[in-house]
């Protein structure tokens, strides 16, 4: 199961009442600056506007590559290690909008980590050093450090094993 806080509605649906869950003019500033950074061909400045008015956590070295869809609503709720790559058109969501119920959740992506193109993440998992993700995957539960993992949805192909120490 994943790692997200659930939060009941009554009445409508939870996204006819978003702006009672978020505030309207956050939505509008991260709308605008996600628009701004998915077509930013320079990475060093994709990352500060990311870092500055978004509030994700990025490491050193990390690269996001051209169009990858933040969560627009809670992206402080990202964060990514050092070194990692977040690949083409990849989705990062850190909520879910249901009928009777919203859910919000931490994405915490490690150190050297490869994230495929069009993959999309959910709300409420993390993603251990080390591991690849495939294109296309819909990660839809946490992944093991130094595992390759792919499909959708998402299954393990392989986990790395460590080295073993001589005694």
């Amino acid at each position: 199961m994943r790692n997200t806080e659930r939060y009941p509605v009554t009445g409508s649906n939870a996204l006819w009442q978003i702006y009672k869950t978020v505030p309207f003019w956050k939505v509008v500033k991260n709308f605008i600056v996600i628009q701004l950074a998915r077509y930013m061909p320079f990475i060093p400045v994709k990352n500060w506007l990311y870092k500055t008015f978004l509030g994700v956590k990025i490491g050193d070295q990390t690269a996001f590559a051209l169009m990858v869809m933040l969560d627009i609503m809670f992206p402080e709720k990202i964060s990514v290690g050092k070194n990692s790559i977040i690949g083409y058109n990849t989705t990062i969501l850190a909520h879910e909008y249901l009928i009777d119920e919203y859910r919000l959740g931490e994405v915490i992506i490690g150190d050297r980590v490869m994230i495929g193109a069009n993959s999309t993440l959910l709300p409420g998992i993390t993603i251990g050093d080390g591991a690849i993700v495939s294109a296309g995957t819909l990660v839809h539960k946490s992944v093991p450090a130094g595992a390759f993992v792919g499909g959708n949805p998402m299954q393990v192909i392989h986990i790395k094993e460590e080295p073993k120490e001589d005694i």
